[in-house]
């Protein structure tokens, strides 16, 4: 049986235009806090901008326009989407590092308390890897595994609810696994690939679960390929951070015996 959400288009086609502004407003922040910064200290990395830009435009377009509204009545392209929204735009935003430029951009006293905030016990048990996992994999359980992901289509509150928070949540992760912005009580590396680990683990089973108990709003061929793409682009985001996370580890640990080791220690790496 197919399921139809034709009813909750039109009100989210209103939410579409704030979606647009919300997008487009954070490229040009982003771009003129860079610009800002570098002209009053150090020129900020223009990798980092194309980051940023090519995050934005994929959250926009897993929100806003014909995948998004596609994913409506087809699971495929629900996941497609979900991939955008959650694990693609979050690694891409996060790789663009918002929180540096901001403390860079701003005056030093300005800075030093917004340093504070990141210390505060809240932050730090937010920021924390079991926390952040516990986020970005437990609510995808809960969607996919009860009738939240059917309910989610007949209540427009709900489907932003549901599409902010995969966002967020994604960001968190992907940030906390990454750990490159400036951050008091850093995890280590041993706790962080541990928790990448445990998140990948989490994320395979619930495409394997999908796969074997379809939900029951869902055609089952639909599920099934769903949850193939679910498993496999998962893959595809959780390589890319394990390779950052070992070259992290083998820079930190290079021997500074070997040529241009301590310089290199001094380069930025992602």
């Amino acid at each position: 049986m197919n399921h139809h959400h034709d009813n909750v288009l039109l009100p989210l086609a209103e939410y579409e235009i704030l979606f647009v502004l919300a997008f487009v407003l954070s490229l040009v922040a982003y771009s003129s806090a860079a610009l800002v910064s570098s002209r009053r200290r150090k020129p900020w990395p223009l990798f980092r901008i194309v980051c940023w830009g090519i995050g934005t435009f994929c959250a926009m377009v897993a929100i806003i326009g014909p995948l998004a509204h596609r994913a409506h009545g087809d699971f495929v392209a629900h996941m497609w989407s979900h991939w955008l929204l959650a694990m693609l735009a979050p690694l891409l935003m996060a790789m663009a590092k918002p929180v540096a430029l901001l403390l860079q951009m701003v005056p030093t006293h300005w800075a030093q308390h917004l340093f504070l905030l990141l210390k505060s016990w809240p932050l730090r048990f937010l920021r924390h890897p079991a926390t952040a996992v516990l986020l970005h994999t437990g609510g995808l359980w809960i969607v996919y595994t009860t009738p939240f992901y059917a309910a989610m289509y007949e209540n427009t509150a709900l489907y932003l609810f549901v599409h902010l928070h995969m966002f967020l949540a994604g960001y968190l992760f992907t940030a906390v696994i990454l750990a490159i912005e400036p951050m008091p009580n850093r995890p280590s590396f041993t706790l962080r690939i541990a928790a990448l680990i445990t998140a990948s683990a989490a994320h395979a089973v619930l495409a394997k679960y999908i796969y074997a108990h379809p939900p029951k709003t869902i055609p089952v061929e639909q599920a099934k390929a769903g949850a193939m793409v679910m498993y496999y682009s998962g893959d595809v985001i959780d390589i890319i951070l394990m390779i950052i996370l070992f070259a992290q580890w083998y820079r930190a640990n290079r021997p500074r015996a070997l040529p241009f080791a301590a310089d290199a220690r001094k380069r930025e790496l992602f």
